[in-house]
């Protein structure tokens, strides 16, 4: 039961960051596996930014799995133990003393360095840069010129290795072979008509396989130096992409299917600014023996538009999209990068993404039309264009990396449209690496099963915060009927007056969003995203009125047929006492009337809410507290089928007397007087026609209508408490289990709070214990503090619980009108011992 804000501070405490700690914490979490939240998972607000941070096992360096404690253990996808190792000093053989420098090594090997790449960790606290390409320094003469962090000197290269260079007259280039060329791009020529920025796509490995250089454009240096030394090489810009394997060769120079891509560079305009060419330099093929190399080189590259490639789905289309999925032609010479922006997070709504390939400019293959279309659309196409890759960016959980896409449901495990989320996290960003040769058809649709579960996940907090507050909003109505003379209305009665448009319902729904939005403005918290906030806030109250009213359904359904069978068995038993075949079952009974007979018995029969009190709070205190929980619903249920039953008791005795009262008078025997005196002796109980026929609200009320109150009322408390015990029942299973391991006490708190929950228990039972409490003329116009007030806090705060994804607060509103019951019904009692009216109560005029 204890908040996260408690083990937040419980962690500063013990991560002794106000000491003078040296201890630094990583957090690598799962990923995609949606046991836990990214969000429960994360540091912040237990750990600075300066002391470690998280790190989702999807946005580390080529991983794109997700993992758990025991995958870690079997799969070479995730290993640290470089990262380890680096910590350690060669100088000195010791760890790096200070904290900052290990948290920038720990940042440079473990994360991924796409989303700086692509300029997605703008908002990001705290960022390491792991690729500095460009440093100024100052040459001899005192002229600034630009230095590098080129590849280290165990890869050189001579000029002379390299065979005559090619120049590129098109926006597109391709590698397909180690061939040891250089390619040159002319910035300003290739990059005019708004392609401005250039992108790298390639398995070669950087340094190694491939290097990058830009060069000042001729005749506006400033500089007497060399031209050698005024290029800058910018390979370290290069990141890794997660990939699958290689193609595997056939046979000795045949040909193979595209290798996937496992590094990619990109260029902005600044980067470019100031140079003229692009150079693309492709080492030789290796001719010594050692590793191999992969049997498939390929690297594509392309000056593009970003505006060319961007795809927004707005929250209308992403909708529609579950009918009919929404298509997209990309058609040869697309950009490489395409980027898709979904207005709703991937999280909540993830998409289902399928390409196929529509063709890849083969003309004529030399093959029937059939086959060759075919064969076109697969192997033929493999080998020319690499398989896609999809870079899913999410503000709270980060990077996902889809490689060797074509047909793949896209989830990130985010926290869009909370009380806490940041601005942005109700986006997320797609960018899709594609071939420019091929041309695809992608399909972009909503996985309803995926929603659906993705919801539940997000939300279940708040669903169950808000069911609560149905039911305490439900327990108002009750209680307001009550507070002004008129009869209890049943529980779904009262969620449906709730749920009316536009008055009940919107200061029900949309007053707890606003106080809640209020609160962020007056506090430091995140203001979130009005909109989806808002939206998804008031679909969840919704979902938690259904779920209550298919609750409220069942358990009536229960109970009314419950009822209905005891009655008739005990009308049915009532014509069989005479029978001599039920001799022992009349022996039976006589003898369970002597044992009830007996003075423990009777005393107990006779204070039965005490009896239940005391039974309840002894397990709560001193075994666990959903057991304490289930013996107060037993009461509740226990008076719900005997008011229910007396209700159709009186009911169907109420049907027969006016079937006989009709056929007396049909029978001209006399009028309704005479009938009544007839009757008077036999039944020893006289009930007028038309009792149950009142037109005023203060005339006396039958005695069925009376069960039926009770039971309502009775009914309500009942589904309250019935919440309450399910939340105990994750805590009750781990008990059972540790039984035999060693038991102890339960937790005070929780002990406390469930014997304010019994206490709201006993006290209400019955409609008439629903006195108005006391005065407050604080507030004009509100004179009196009611029990429907008190009910319509309590909904209130367990309204903003919800929102604050912390469901287990709704018990401080339980015990509190508990505390209040128990506190106001003693005073009572002993005001009326002293005879004094200290509170005023419905009039009460009910026979019974």
């Amino acid at each position: 039961m204890s908040s996260l804000n408690e083990m937040k501070v419980r962690g500063r405490a013990w991560f002794g960051i106000e000491s003078k700690s040296f201890e630094i914490l990583v957090e690598l979490s799962k990923g995609k596996l949606f046991g836990v939240r990214s969000k429960l998972e994360s540091l912040d607000g237990i750990v600075p930014p300066t002391h470690g941070f998280t790190i989702s096992s999807t946005g580390m360096k080529n991983v794109w799995l997700s993992m758990e404690h025991q995958v870690i253990l079997w799969c070479n996808q995730l290993v640290v133990s470089h990262t380890l190792l680096s910590l350690i000093d060669p100088k000195t053989n010791q760890p790096f003393p200070g904290t900052q420098r290990r948290v920038a090594i720990f940042a440079k090997m473990l994360r991924s360095g796409i989303p700086q790449s692509f300029n997605w960790m703008r908002s990001q606290p705290f960022q390491q840069s792991m690729h500095v390409p460009f440093q100024d320094k100052l040459d001899n003469s005192g002229s600034q010129v630009h230095s590098l962090s080129a590849c280290p000197n165990t890869f050189h290269w001579s000029n002379d290795g390299l065979e005559r260079d090619l120049y590129i007259q098109t926006t597109t280039v391709s590698v397909l072979a180690m061939d040891g060329r250089r390619r040159w791009l002319d910035i300003e020529k290739l990059g005019s008509n708004g392609k401005s920025h250039f992108i790298l796509v390639t398995n070669l490995a950087p340094c190694s396989g491939v290097r990058l250089h830009l060069w000042p454009e001729k005749g506006k240096s400033t500089l007497n130096l060399p031209a050698s030394k005024r290029v800058v090489e910018v390979t370290s810009k290069m990141v890794h992409i997660p990939s699958g394997p290689a193609p595997r060769q056939i046979e000795p120079g045949g040909q193979t299917e595209q290798a996937p891509p496992s590094a990619v560079f990109q260029l902005r305009p600044e980067d470019m600014h100031g140079f003229r060419f692009l150079t693309i330099s492709v080492a030789p093929r290796p001719t010594v023996s050692g590793r191999p190399p992969p049997a498939a080189s390929m690297a594509v590259g392309q000056f593009f538009n970003p505006e060319e490639g961007e795809t927004e789905f707005s929250p209308r289309a992403l909708l529609l999209s579950t009918y009919s999925q929404k298509d997209i032609m990309l058609k040869e010479d697309h950009p490489l990068a395409f980027n898709m922006s979904f207005s709703i997070s991937l999280g909540l709504l993830p998409v289902t993404l399928s390409l196929k390939t529509a063709g890849c400019g083969i003309k004529n293959s030399g093959l029937p039309v059939e086959e060759a279309r075919s064969m076109e659309n697969t192997r033929l196409c493999k080998l020319r264009c690499f398989p896609p890759v999809a870079l899913a960016w999410d503000t709270t959980s980060g990077l996902h990396v889809v490689p060797n896409l074509y047909g793949e449901t896209i989830v990130v495990d985010s926290s869009p449209a909370l009380w806490s989320s940041a601005q942005g996290s109700e986006k997320t960003t797609l960018l899709l690496l594609v071939d420019p040769h091929c041309s695809y058809k992608a399909s972009v649709a909503v996985s309803s099963s995926a929603a659906a579960s993705r919801f539940l996940l997000l939300y279940c907090s708040q669903i169950v915060g808000f069911c609560i507050a149905v039911i305490f909003f439900a327990l108002m109505r009750q209680a307001h009927a009550w507070e002004l003379d008129l009869p209890i209305p049943s529980m779904i009665t009262a969620v449906e007056s709730n749920l009316r448009m536009p008055l009940p319902f919107l200061l029900l729904a949309a007053v707890p969003i606003l106080i809640s939005l209020l609160l962020s403005l007056l506090t430091s918290q995140l203001f979130p995203p009005v909109a989806s906030f808002i939206t998804v806030s008031i679909i969840c109250y919704l979902f938690a009125n259904g779920c209550i009213i298919i609750v409220i359904l069942i358990s009536q359904l229960v109970f009314y047929v419950a009822a209905v069978v005891h009655v008739f068995i005990k009308t049915r038993w009532q014509l069989w006492e005479g029978n001599f075949r039920f001799t022992f079952f009349h022996w039976f009974i006589n003898l369970s009337s002597s044992i009830f007979s007996f003075k423990v018995v009777r005393a107990l029969r006779a204070n039965p809410l005490l009896v239940t009190a005391l039974v309840a709070i002894t397990l709560v205190c001193f075994v666990h507290p959903a057991l304490g929980l289930f013996i107060l619903l037993f009461s509740h249920a226990l008076c719900c089928h005997n008011a229910l039953c007396g209700f159709f008791t009186a009911s169907f005795r109420s049907h027969a007397r006016r079937k006989e009262l009709i056929d007396y008078i049909n029978e001209g025997n006399g009028g309704v007087e005479q009938f009544q005196l007839k009757d008077e002796g036999e039944l020893n109980q006289s009930v007028p026609l038309d009792e149950s026929y009142s037109s005023s609200p203060n005339s006396a009320k039958s005695f069925s209508d009376t069960q039926l109150e009770i039971f309502h009322h009775r009914h309500g408390i009942l589904i309250l408490h019935l919440l309450a015990a399910l939340m105990f029942v994750p805590s009750l299973v781990a008990w059972f289990q540790r039984i035999g391991m060693g038991q102890s006490f339960p937790w005070l708190l929780d002990s406390a709070l469930c014997v304010g929950v019994i206490f709201h228990g006993i006290c209400d039972s019955k409609p008439e214990f629903n006195p108005l409490l006391f005065p407050f003329p604080v507030i004009p116009g509100f004179q009196e503090v009611r029990r429907s007030h008190i009910y319509l806090f309590a909904g209130l705060y367990s309204y903003l619980s919800g929102l604050a994804l912390a469901p287990y607060r709704v018990f401080y509103a339980m015990a509190a009108i508990g505390l209040i019951s128990f506190t106001f019904k003693i005073i009572e009692r002993r005001s009326r011992e002293k005879g004094e009216a200290y509170v005023s109560s419905r009039k009460h005029s009910h026979r019974h």
